[in-house]
Formats: C-alpha cells, sequence, structure tokens
C-alpha cells in the first residue's frame, strides 16, 4: 500500500510586502556598480520626479519619516515650550519626533469610524502654546482637508500633515501633499512605496525646502570660497542613491500598486463575513490608497484575546499586525498624565485592531483564504 500524499503546504502570507522585481534589483546593482551610492544624482532625480507627481511642489527626501517629520518641526522653529496636537491613535513616531524638539505632544480623540483625528476634539486643545497640528491619515484615508485647514487658518497654526500612509492617496482629487502646508510621506518596506527606508516633505515654499536640507545634513552651509559654515543645530538624515533609485522605479508604479491596493480592500469588504461580526474600516471613495486593511475584532463576544487569534492565524500560514497601539498609553508618554478612558475611541481601536495582509502581488484567492481562515478562527473563539 502506498501511503496517502500530503497536501502541500500553503504558503504564509504577511500582512505586508514590499513589490520588488529584478528590474530593481539590476538597478541597484548598477547604483551600486557606479560606486556613487550615497546622496548624490539619484537623490535629486527622485526629489525631481516626486515634486512632479505633487504639481512642482519642493521636495527633499530623508533617511526616513520619522527623521524628515523631525527636520519639518525644526524647521518650522518648534521646540521647548510648545505644543504640536496629534491623534492618540497613530504610530509612535510622531510623538518621538514632537518629544525629541523639545515641544510637547498633546494627544486627542479620532473619529471612531475614520481613525482619522477628531477636529473638534483637536480645535478643544488649542492653547496659546500651539504652534502646529500633525494629523495622520489613518491607513491612507485623507482626514477632511477642508474642515482641518480652516482650523488651522482661524487659529494661525501650521500643519504637518502625517502622510506616512497616503502616497497615492486624493483628497477631491488632488494629490495628498499637492496642496496644502507641509505633507510627510514614509517609503518604508510595508508603504505603498519603497525606498527600502525612507521619507519626503513636500513643502508649499521653497525657503523652507532649503532650510530642511540645511537640519538634514549636519546645519552646513557652503560659503562662496568653497568652505563650509554650520549655520543651525542639524543631524543626518541624508538618503543614499541606492535607496532613491528604488524609489525612482517604485514611483513611476505607484498608480498601478494603488490601484491594485484599492481592487484588494474591496475584495475584503464583499468576502468578509464572521460570526460575531468584525467591524470594517471606513470604505471611502477612490482617493483612497488603502496602506492597510485593519478590522475591528469582536472581543466581547469572544473567549479568546487578541494575541490567540493572532496565534492561531499565523499557525494556519496568515500573518497579522496592529494599527495601532494607543499613543498616550505607552510608558513614555504616560508620564505627561495621560492614563485609560482619557481618549475612549483611540484606546477601543487599539484594544480590538487587527491588520490583515494587503499588498500588491496579494492574490484574490489569497484574500478568500484570509477571509475563510479569520471566520473559522473566530467561529472557535466564541464564547
Amino acid at each position: 500500500m502506498h501511503a496517502a500524499k500530503s497536501e502541500p503546504a500553503l504558503p504564509f502570507l504577511p500582512f505586508a510586502r514590499p513589490t520588488i522585481d529584478e528590474t530593481m534589483v539590476e538597478a541597484l546593482a548598477d547604483t551600486l556598480r557606479s560606486l556613487w551610492i550615497t546622496s548624490g544624482p539619484q537623490v535629486l532625480a527622485f526629489e525631481k520626479a516626486l515634486s512632479e507627481y505633487h504639481g512642482g511642489r519642493p521636495v527633499r527626501v530623508f533617511t526616513s519619516a520619522t527623521g524628515a517629520l523631525e527636520v519639518a518641526l525644526f524647521t518650522l522653529g518648534i521646540g521647548a515650550g510648545d505644543e504640536v496636537i496629534m491623534p492618540a491613535q497613530t504610530f509612535f513616531s510622531c510623538a518621538n519626533a514632537i518629544a525629541r524638539t523639545g515641544a510637547r505632544p498633546v494627544f486627542v480623540d479620532v473619529d471612531p469610524v475614520t481613525r482619522n483625528m477628531d477636529l473638534a476634539a483637536a480645535r478643544a486643545a488649542i492653547t496659546p502654546r500651539t504652534r502646529a497640528l500633525v494629523p495622520t491619515h489613518f491607513a491612507g484615508l485623507p482626514l477632511d482637508m477642508d474642515a482641518l485647514y480652516a482650523l488651522a487658518r482661524t487659529h494661525g497654526l501650521r500643519v504637518i500633515e502625517d502622510a506616512a500612509l497616503a502616497i497615492g492617496s486624493r483628497w477631491k482629487g488632488q494629490r495628498i501633499g499637492s496642496f496644502g502646508d507641509i505633507a510627510c510621506f514614509s517609503f518604508h518596506p510595508n508603504k505603498n512605496m519603497t525606498t527600502i527606508e525612507g521619507g519626503a516633505l513636500v513643502f508649499a515654499d521653497e525657503a523652507e525646502a532649503r532650510r530642511a536640507e540645511q537640519f538634514r545634513f549636519h546645519g552646513i552651509a557652503r560659503l562662496p570660497d568653497g568652505t563650509r559654515d554650520v549655520v543651525v543645530v542639524g543631524g543626518k538624515y541624508n538618503l543614499p542613491d541606492v535607496n532613491a533609485r528604488l524609489g525612482l522605479l517604485q514611483l513611476a508604479r505607484l498608480e498601478e500598486f494603488t490601484a491594485r491596493r484599492r481592487q484588494l480592500a474591496a475584495r475584503y469588504f464583499d468576502r468578509l463575513r464572521t460570526d460575531p461580526p468584525c467591524e470594517l474600516p471606513a470604505r471611502g471613495d477612490e482617493g483612497h490608497s488603502w496602506n492597510f486593511f485593519a478590522p475591528l475584532l469582536p472581543l466581547e463576544r469572544l473567549a479568546w484575546s487578541r494575541k490567540q487569534i493572532m496565534d492561531a492565524l499565523a499557525a494556519r500560514g496568515i500573518g497579522t499586525g496592529i494599527s495601532y497601539e494607543a499613543v498616550h498609553l505607552t510608558t513614555q508618554y504616560r508620564t505627561l498624565g495621560y492614563g485609560e478612558g482619557d481618549f475612549p475611541h483611540a484606546e477601543r481601536i487599539a484594544r480590538e485592531t487587527l491588520t490583515l495582509p494587503l499588498f500588491p502581488t496579494l492574490q484574490d484567492a489569497d484574500v478568500d483564504r484570509v477571509c475563510d481562515t479569520l471566520r473559522a478562527v473566530l467561529h472557535e473563539a466564541r464564547q
């Protein structure tokens, strides 16, 4: 007798994966062969391409979006004694960047549906020390830009849009970053396009872009005689040419990547049905670039914790993430006096969120598999 053949194991599906093809690999190899691998012609070309993508606005690129956020704050002169308002439901980098300038991050709650910053709460948090607003376009869903900038104008505040998740997103047909004040993008591997690591600032003002350059590279200014001066206390955030070369090729395919993300998100909406039901994210419109898809788990009706659910999914080949923990409840930011109950919507999202696989090379059948597996796991987890 012959033993029955076992079914081949299905491939593991991570919750995020960059799209890298052989053309990109060869382009990086060519850049390495050129021996100009730190900031140089590829960075200039990448900044030019990003500027064109955003309607000709000034662009500067950086080693990360976190570094870009820090530079944006320094460029605006924000520091000790200042306050900057931001949502409690976002990634930690926003709060850290504000704190590193010496300013105080002031958290506010989010809208429970869009998960974007509650602008009424932001308005209530404004004090004479408030200098800026740093809203996040959550998962790529644009905040109400009309209301945001009306609030900023009324109170004389600067805006640094945390658009780390939102390159390719649009508000009323306009690309995020092509209007407004300052927009900050991320090119981390789990974003809609990648430079391995990297970020960018899009400015409304060329003079501010030039000032950001100084903060980007040691505060150095070149003098007419070819010598250098240090004019501000800068850091080192310059993007290498190797990264920029990848960014050029990724940007050329961004609209394709974004269109595929929208298709996959639509399939999740069509296929994700569980008992008890998950709460699906805000659908948005065609302007949503869908960096991730994160339903809320019905934990009150389950006997399992989120960690047990994530472990059960991982055991069946489905990778998941958490987008995001509540920033104000971290050890660092509790020291500012924040605690449980301060921002109920952000805290509920933090408790219940689960990030599911979503990336351009994901297949429709993969989405179906994720939906079927999650359905089965939640059925097992019912009380």
